[in-house]
């Protein structure tokens, strides 16, 4: 029986590790899609950053209840999992316990410090459950927010369950296990009780030792494959940002949030007009201003969009959003991630090449009215937890829509025409720009003296 489960569990165990490669490969080669930009300067800087937002959680503590929250699953997460290693050789070598000998009394506090983050674990996801479905917080709910419709507020609920239920196996396992240490029962060698099951044991009180190891062999095999359907389904869930939020805040943008980049290729054309330049012989026209589809945005706006927790910040904070647009920032950069992954299925099913689908990001999953809403006030930017970039996408699929497709509002045009007659958005001539200043002087002290 035991040769058995071993196998089983090998298997099951390469059977993850090729569905996560096969995955993790996917991801990777759309994300190369994106235009080359450089993000390694700096490094110390970056690591820094890394460090305080990512690992410690940094924008997280902008709202203290929530941050403690979210640290202890994400400190659970991180920390418990480093028994999974123990559960691993149990499972291939077909032992139990393996590191309970070497570590003696160690091993006792290691457990107990595991069982506490388990706890803090499954109290915080009982909380964010009943936010979801109990309370209602405004920004997670589908009748507010449409692309928060379907599989997102499911995949929302579904991962709370998923680490309740895994959080109460391991601590179950852990009860069971103790009880059978105290009966004597063989391949259960003696640990001690630990910190949280402990209190647990009574649950099995009176139960026979057949019934134990029964119960204690399901728990160990619900958790252990429990981790493993997760570690898969993390990946193509908003939950990969437990990975990705580590090279995304590194590769985040050091310059200042209101600083917008201009286009080369534009840069380049005005200095030739202004005499800055002279016409370089090999100057070409680039085959598309901003971004029309994902290969036109850079590698890191697609890392964004992997990156997205769907926490809904950026859209909660967005002024056109609460004035009724339908601009999301949120929505953005689920769009993009949907593109991605459809492009993904299509490289998938043609042998790792892209075959066009006559489908586009704008357009086919952003609409016009969305990027015209903005109003690039930097506040989704700001409020991100991961230093995702929503705004440098808009303002992409903007460029695009005015440079390329010249689509733009009258209102748009008008002051496009006045900047270039006129050098000013309004209309009127540049002699005329200080009128008022000379209408103020004129009539301020005449008028005072007047009145008097």
């Amino acid at each position: 029986m035991a040769i058995i489960q071993q196998i089983i569990f090998i298997a099951a165990l390469a059977a993850v590790a090729w569905l996560i490669y096969r995955r993790v490969g996917i991801i990777g080669k759309t994300i190369r899609l994106g235009k080359d930009e450089d993000r390694t300067d700096q490094s110390a800087r970056r690591l820094s950053i890394m460090m305080r937002v990512a690992f410690g959680q940094k924008k997280m503590f902008d709202r203290l209840l929530i941050g403690f929250l979210h640290f202890a699953v994400y400190a659970g997460f991180i920390l418990i999992n480093i028994e999974i290693l123990e559960i691993i050789l149990d499972g291939v070598l077909g032992t139990h316990r393996v590191f309970a000998g070497p570590l003696g009394f160690f091993y006792r506090l290691l457990i107990g410090f595991f069982e506490l983050l388990a706890l803090g674990v499954l109290i915080s996801c009982s909380i964010f459950l009943i936010r979801r479905s109990i309370l209602k917080v405004e920004r997670f709910q589908p009748a507010r927010h449409r692309e928060m419709n379907g599989w997102p507020q499911l995949d929302g609920k579904l991962i709370l369950v998923f680490e309740i239920v895994l959080m109460i196996a391991i601590l179950s396992m852990n009860a069971a296990d103790s009880a059978l240490q105290d009966l004597g029962s063989a391949h259960y060698p003696l640990a001690g009780d630990f910190l949280i099951s402990q209190w647990l044991k009574p649950l099995f009180a009176g139960w026979s030792e057949g019934a134990l190891i029964a119960y204690e062999r399901v728990a160990w095999w619900i958790h252990i494959l429990g981790i493993f359907v997760f570690s898969v389904y993390l990946t193509y869930s908003k939950h990969l940002h437990i990975a990705l939020a580590f090279p995304n805040t590194y590769f985040s943008r050091l310059e200042l949030k209101g600083e917008m980049k201009n286009m080369p290729e534009i840069t380049q054309e005005v200095k030739i007009m202004l005499g800055l330049e002279t016409q370089a012989g090999d100057a070409s026209v680039p085959e598309r201003f901003g971004a029309k589809d994902v290969a036109d945005l850079s590698w890191k706006n697609l890392m964004d969009a992997y990156s997205c927790t769907e926490c809904g910040r950026c859209t909660a904070a967005c002024p056109a959003n609460l004035t009724g647009k339908k601009l999301s920032p949120r929505k953005i950069m689920m769009d993009t991630r949907d593109r991605l992954e459809e492009v993904g299925r299509n490289m998938l099913a043609n042998k790792g090449e892209f075959v066009n689908d006559n489908k586009s990001l704008l357009g086919d999953y952003i609409l016009e009215e969305e990027i015209l809403a903005c109003t690039t006030c930097n506040a989704c930017v700001q409020e991100c937890p991961v230093l995702i970039n929503p705004l440098d996408i808009i303002l992409q699929l903007r460029r695009h829509k005015v440079m390329d497709e010249a689509q733009a509002p009258g209102s748009w045009n008008m002051m496009f025409q006045n900047l270039d007659t006129n050098q000013a958005p309004w209309k009127f001539s540049p002699s005329d720009r200080f009128n008022w200043a000379s209408a103020v002087t004129d009539s301020g002290p005449e008028s005072n003296s007047t009145a008097s």
